[in-house]
């Protein structure tokens, strides 16, 4: 009877600490406020705040690129900011054409260096304190399904009907290659999703788990990985598989 007295505060200790700390750790999507629309309750969450700090400063970026580039004076050598553009433009414009062909991948330049620069920054704005817009697995999914659609449209428009009989062939696996098909835009959203979800809630868990004092120095590296390293090889990532699904339905050369 003592032992059970002795441990139902130890029980409750527990209890309150559990709750205290789940109190300060928010690793989920957090709504500000809500809003109706056409008849649907909406909430205005930290992703979308997220979503907006991002698109704003590449919209900043973009504008300033194009200022620097109009007022570049073609007699003297470019600034270093007009280098580091011409450096990302020339790297993605290799990078597409290598892989869709200097038939098609010029016609995709521009899309593709948007996706990357959107899910790097997006990845990466943990440095900023913000919550990872691709750690919504709404974004993600919503990109996918972008590429999904280009996918079978570039299909239908050089394969005509041939995009859909190529699934037939040959007939026993066609359940295959159609579940194949479908699962396309579900894996490349999971992948992007589960990297960089792993990442916010292991250092949403440290900064939580440590004294505040240690966590203004010691995690710091750690974000070099989850954050900067991560966040490239997934953008890496989801842009060579989209580049890859859609040039898979191009013609023949």
């Amino acid at each position: 009877m003592n032992s059970g007295m002795a441990f139902a505060p130890i029980v409750l200790a527990a209890n309150s600490g559990t709750k205290a700390a789940s109190k300060e750790l928010s690793i989920g999507i957090d709504g500000y406020f809500q809003y109706e629309l056409f008849g649907q309750k909406l909430y205005f969450t930290n992703t979308h705040i997220s979503i907006l700090i991002v698109m704003l400063i590449l919209v900043i970026f973009a504008v300033v690129a194009n200022q620097v580039i109009k007022r570049a004076d073609p007699n003297k050598a470019p600034g270093a900011f007009l280098n580091f553009v011409e450096l990302l433009v020339e790297s993605v414009d290799k990078l597409t054409i290598s892989t869709m062909g200097e038939k098609h991948g010029p016609k995709f330049c521009n899309y593709i260096g948007t996706l990357f620069a959107f899910i790097f920054l997006a990845n990466t704005s943990g440095l900023l304190g913000l919550r990872p817009p691709t750690a919504d697995y709404g974004v993600t999914l919503s990109l996918a399904l972008i590429t999904f659609v280009m996918i079978h449209y570039n299909g239908f428009k050089y394969q005509k009907i041939g995009h859909i009989t190529g699934l037939f062939k040959p007939l026993v696996l066609s359940p295959i290659n159609i579940i194949g098909e479908l699962a396309t835009p579900i894996s490349l959203s999971l992948r992007l999703f589960g990297n960089v979800m792993s990442g916010t809630l292991m250092m949403t868990l440290l900064y939580g788990l440590l004294y505040k004092p240690i966590t203004l120095f010691w995690p710091g590296f750690l974000h070099v990985y989850f954050d900067v390293f991560s966040g490239a090889i997934q953008s890496y990532v989801f842009c060579m598989l989209t580049m890859v699904f859609v040039s898979g339905n191009f013609e023949e050369e």
